[in-house]
């Protein structure tokens, strides 16, 4: 576990408090970890690259021809595209 340099001040509502507490207890951890881990996995473990998004924005900046579903669907099914025994 990286050194904790930090501190960070929030408050809550006693109810807030209690049901991180009994969340705690029965996870066998204090409090403050069970923020931190909450924080790491809903803010700072799934956050994108730079990298990601910038590949993000050059696939929608390409104009590249797309038809409608219904057409999309009669040309794959015209072709065979959805083979039964492709198992999709």
């Amino acid at each position: 576990m990286p050194t904790l340099t930090r501190r960070v001040q929030v408050l809550l509502s006693p109810e807030q408090y209690e049901q991180l507490a009994a969340l705690a207890r029965t996870r066998g951890m204090s409090v403050g970890a069970l923020i931190r881990e909450a924080l790491e996995r809903g803010y700072l473990q799934h956050r994108p690259s730079e990298h990601a998004l910038e590949a993000v924005r050059r696939l929608a900046a390409l104009e590249l021809p797309v038809a409608d579903w219904e057409q999309m669907e009669r040309e794959a099914t015209s072709r065979n595209c959805f083979n039964s025994d492709d198992g999709l």
